[in-house]
Order: C-alpha cells, then structure tokens, then sequence
C-alpha cells in the first residue's frame, strides 16, 4: 500500500513552511500529501461567551487556506485536508499508519542562535514510530526555501553510529531521499579517543585488527554503508570519519546540506522517550531542514 507524507498545519507561517516542504517531498517521491489540523472543542470555564461554531468555522478556514495554497503551487498533487478532533500531538500521531513522514514547522533563526522547536513537536517527535522532519521558515519570515536557494538541491547529510543495524532506518531514510530527489548522500560517523579505563585487549583488539582507530572508525562506516550502497547505485556517496562529538561534526557538515537525518532510539525510558543529544542539538542548530528517524 502507497503511504503519504503528512503535515501538520495550525495556520502560522511556520506551519505553512512546512507543508511546502511536504508538498515538495511528495512530488519528488509521487506520494500523495495529507494537511492536518487540529482542533478539539475545549470550553474555558471563565465567565465569557465562548461560540463553539465559530471557532469551528476558523479551524476548517485554517485547513483550506493551507490545501489552496498547496494546490496552487503544486496543481498536479495528489492532495488532501482535514481537520482532526483531538490535540495536536494525538491528532498528528494518529495519522502515523498511513505516514510515510511526518513533517512539523518550528520558527527560524532568532535572538537564541539555533530555532525554536516547540513543546508540540518536541512531543511529537520523541513518540513517533515514523520519520519527523522538522522545517524552519527562511529567516523567520514564515517561507521555505525555494528552488533556487542553497539548501534545496544539496545533499543529504546522514549521521551513522554503532554498528549496521543500529544506523540502518536513518541510512535508508537518507538513501531513499537521495535518490527521491537526485542529489548525493553525505555518510558521517564521529568518534572520540576512549576514556583510560575504556582500554583492554579485548576493547582494542578490533581496531588493532583494522590498522589503528581511524582505520577502525573508517571500516565501521563502510560496512554500514555498504548495503545502501548497493541497493541505490545511482546516488553518490561520500564518507566522513572525524574525531569529535556526533552533534559537533554533523553540525559542521550541514552547512550546505538540503536535509540533516540523524537517528533516535525508540525506546522508552523510565522519564519516558526522549529526543536524543544528537537529535537535540540538530534540532536546535543546523542551518536546513531535520529528519528524525526512530530506530530499536
């Protein structure tokens, strides 16, 4: 069954950044595009009128504006809009069966140095099962980037870490994206000298095996790699092994990425899901748009 990518819209600008982002991923992969509202009648208990209808009328405004505005810019879309009854986090979780992504907007660069995401898509993005793209608006003015600005058309920055199953979901995210759009991929796997107590023979055995620990580092990724490789010939791909934290080396790569995918573990803690560091920092820093990929 074809899946669709969906977007989150709430009439804001950052919102409507998004779903141009959406509408563009789904025409270069021929998927259809889902626009989602939420909206769920919660009367205040204050002693002031509060009009069921009319606010009604507003949410389903909100929803056309944002379907008019994509069917105008991509006529020959497959596209659909709704308003979804529940909160925004439930609403946009909800749809997740169906997602082939799910795409959020958050504000751009301001007074802080990195953008804003929100509570909202904080949530959404620590309990989805799926891809979340996080979109910014150029410059905070409430407009994705177009065609003819740098991040579009760049290549797909991916983050590889531990072993080939661990990185696999956020590889193939990447490879299927690159090779969606036409563009190459850009594999990155950072690394750090181990602590003293982290040195035994069993520990440094391998990375004796493979020559020293920037052999073993380049090994590692090549392996992981590898199957991508193969199962998307025609995508270009470079590899890059550099000492430093994860969030550190992916944020000096991304400046002239069109897309930063970085993976996040599913599983639940304790305090609940969490983002991740990695995740986190790219999130809040990288200069283009973020995919979040869930692995186990």
């Amino acid at each position: 069954m074809s899946r669709e990518i969906v977007a989150g819209v709430d009439g804001s600008p950052e919102s409507l950044a998004a779903a141009d982002w959406a509408a563009r991923e789904a025409h270069h992969r021929g998927l259809p595009l889902r626009l989602v509202h939420a909206w769920r009648w919660e009367p205040l208990d204050i002693p002031l009128e509060q009009d069921r209808g009319s606010q009604e009328r507003i949410a389903e405004q909100v929803i056309r504006e944002a379907e008019a505005r994509i069917a105008a810019r991509r006529p020959g879309l497959a596209l659909t809009a709704e308003v979804l009854h529940d909160t925004p986090v439930a609403a946009l979780l909800s749809t997740e069966k169906e997602a082939e992504m799910l795409v959020i907007g958050s504000r751009g660069h301001g007074a802080l140095a990195g953008f804003l995401l929100g509570s909202y898509g904080q949530q959404i993005i620590a309990e989805a099962t799926r891809p979340v793209v996080a979109v910014r608006s150029r410059d905070g003015d409430g407009v994705e980037a177009t065609d003819g600005d740098s991040h579009v058309g760049g290549e797909i920055l991916v983050g590889q870490q531990g072993g080939p199953e661990d990185s696999a979901p956020a590889l193939g995210f990447a490879f299927e994206t690159a090779a969606a759009r036409g563009v190459p991929v850009r594999a990155v796997r950072a690394w750090s000298l181990p602590a003293l107590y982290a040195y035994s023979p069993a520990s440094m055995a391998l990375a004796d095996q493979a020559g020293g620990l920037v052999p073993f580092e380049e090994k590692a990724l090549r392996e992981a790699v590898a199957p991508w490789r193969e199962r998307f010939p025609d995508v270009p791909v470079t590899e890059h092994v550099e000492v430093g934290s994860a969030g550190q080396v992916l944020l000096s790569s991304s400046g002239a990425a069109g897309l930063l995918v970085v993976g996040r573990r599913a599983r639940r803690g304790a305090l609940g899901s969490r983002i991740g560091s990695v995740a986190h920092a790219a999130l809040h820093l990288a200069p283009c748009p973020v995919a979040v990929v869930p692995h186990v």
